[in-house]
């Protein structure tokens, strides 16, 4: 079934009923405005906007750019392209620009729907020149040709009837979604209408989301399942690429002005709210639930957060990834009774596998597996790299053909595909799943592997430390041109700035900690980091990668 097909479902039983609220500047009375549409509201200009865009040529197949801000716009642009059975292509801005350019080359779109800005941009930086035929301004268009998207709408206002949706094909690509790249270069997974459907069956069915809700939805993609849901999206005003920039006050705003009953956010933005809120004794007491997603649980954070809610009511870390998600998840309750073990070392807790997912860990390979076998299994309770199958896992990368092969994994006889997340982790005598990083940011010393959650978690005990990062860096020898051995270094962001005696006395008890833990025993250098770079969009994941190098300068130039 076509994903858009369940907003008119709803929208002829509960017409009238809220669809999407867009939080606005405060008024002069102090209160917050909200841009409002009703299910029918949403579902008539989306059919209006699927007239238009399809007169311009955006139609079945079509791959178009959308780099809109979430708006009323948003969900009328993208429930219009799924009815037309164009495929959007959405990307996160928070990948950086040669990133954009890169992904938007690869994606050879037709048609690129943006605010000023975006289009300011590809117009300056040459983003997907060659294939570009059709543009539309959401906006004031300035130089750049095309039409806007008040004209495409005002051309379609006198069509009243109900735009002809399509019926996808059952792998009919729906979407193509970029990774953020924040662990490595963003790919689009490519998604079909089934996938998308599966998701939505899954929130309803594992987290219990029932019609006449209303979510603060502060990732997009996210907001658009709420139609499909019977679930109202309120939009707060924030840039939805820096959550850990959030102003907590119009969150809070949000919540209370529309009485909330889901709340889905990156775990910088409950960060950002949890201080705010617990300082102050806000609560936040019409949430039934919170969704995180996007980056592993941060337990002392979600404790702040936990003090806002209600007794019953549970955050649920979820874990997952832009190619299948969502995979498992885990209360806040239950969470925090593993924080000890976390804390020794035994990596994050993410929960039992949600119905229908089937989750393996293998052996630990960089390689590509062209073919499942039993005999990729890891052994009981040993580290592998985690895998999934199920509904809601993506079959390939678009124009990906190689980290297709490296993430992929062919079940001949299932006819199924496996998705290899790039993490590692291992299954525990309860069945619940133990993450432990990222498969590519493990340190491979000559003596033994690091793997990067246990270690880091067991050094952020420490009341001084914010937040730490290991990564393996190889200096150079003493001698001329060459190469040491791979080593594994401790990067440190503190609380609050030092003075030069206290950072030595900092590391010295860092190292003495190392050494009272089988995990980072042996771990021997410790390097004070002023502010770690990290991606955007979470505001949580750490450039690992980044810190290697710096890291590298920094044992090379002090070395003998």
């Amino acid at each position: 079934m076509n994903i858009a097909a369940h907003l008119p479902a709803m929208a002829a039983q509960h017409p009238g009923e809220l669809a999407v609220a867009v939080q606005q500047p405060k008024r002069q009375d102090g209160r917050y405005h909200y841009l409002k549409f009703t299910l029918r509201e949403l579902d008539q200009i989306s059919d209006r906007v699927a007239h238009g865009l399809s007169t311009l040529g955006i139609t079945r197949g079509t791959r178009t750019v959308l780099m809109v801000k979430p708006s009323i716009d948003f969900f009328a642009l993208t429930f219009a392209l799924f009815k037309t059975g164009a495929i959007p292509v959405f990307v996160d801005p928070g990948m950086g620009v040669k990133n954009l350019g890169v992904c938007l080359a690869e994606a050879a779109p037709e048609a690129f729907i943006g605010i000023p800005k975006a289009h300011i941009a590809r117009v300056l930086l040459g983003w997907a020149r060659p294939s570009l035929r059709i543009l539309v301004t959401v906006g004031t268009k300035l130089g750049w040709g095309g039409t806007t998207l008040a004209v495409v709408a005002r051309s379609a206002s006198e069509r009243r009837e109900r735009f002809p949706m399509i019926e996808p094909a059952p792998h009919e690509t729906a979407a193509i979604l970029f990774t953020s790249g924040s662990t490595g270069v963003p790919k689009g997974a490519v998604y079909t209408h089934e996938i998308f459907n599966a998701q939505v069956e899954s929130l309803r069915r594992d987290y219990g989301i029932q019609p006449g809700e209303r979510d603060l939805a502060t990732f997009p993609l996210f907001a658009l399942f709420g139609p499909a849901l019977g679930m109202a999206a309120i939009i707060p005003d924030m840039d939805a690429s820096k959550p850990g920039e959030a102003d907590p006050k119009k969150i809070i705003a949000a919540i209370q002005d529309h009485v909330c009953t889901n709340m889905f956010g990156s775990p910088a933005l409950l960060d950002v709210v949890g201080r705010y809120g617990a300082a102050r004794g806000i609560k936040l007491s019409t949430l039934k639930r919170v969704i995180s997603a996007g980056a592993p649980a941060n337990i002392p954070s979600l404790q702040r957060l936990t003090t806002m809610l209600n007794e019953e009511t549970e955050i649920l870390p979820s874990y997952g990834a832009t190619e299948a998600l969502p995979v498992a998840y885990i209360g806040s309750k239950e969470l925090f009774t593993t924080a000890v073990r976390t804390d020794q070392g035994a990596g994050v807790c993410v929960g039992r596998p949600i119905m229908g997912m089937d989750v393996r860990v293998i052996k630990i390979s960089d390689e590509p597996i062209p073919e499942w076998s039993d005999g990729l299994l890891a052994a009981p309770g040993e580290i592998g790299e985690i895998t999934v199958r199920g509904p809601v896992v993506t079959r390939a990368y678009f124009n990906r053909p190689e980290s297709t092969a490296l993430a992929k994994i062919q079940d001949v006889a299932m006819g199924e595909v496996i998705h290899r997340m790039g993490d590692v982790g291992y299954f525990d005598a309860q069945g619940r799943l133990w993450m432990c990083g990222r498969k590519s940011q493990r340190v491979v010393t000559a003596e033994k592997t690091y793997f990067t959650i246990p270690c880091e978690r067991i050094f952020n005990t420490h009341p001084s430390v914010r937040r730490t990062a290991l990564v393996g860096v190889v200096p150079r020898s003493a001698a001329p041109g060459g190469r040491g051995t791979t080593e594994a270094v401790l990067c440190v962001e503190l609380e609050r700035e030092v003075s030069r005696s206290d950072y030595m006395r900092l590391r010295e008890e860092l190292l003495a900690l190392a050494g009272t833990h089988k995990t980072t025993k042996g771990i021997e250098t410790v390097l004070f980091h002023p502010c770690f770079p990290v991606d955007i969009r979470h505001n949580a994941k750490i450039f690992r990668e980044k810190l290697a190098l710096w890291a590298e300068h920094q044992v090379s130039h002090t070395a003998p």
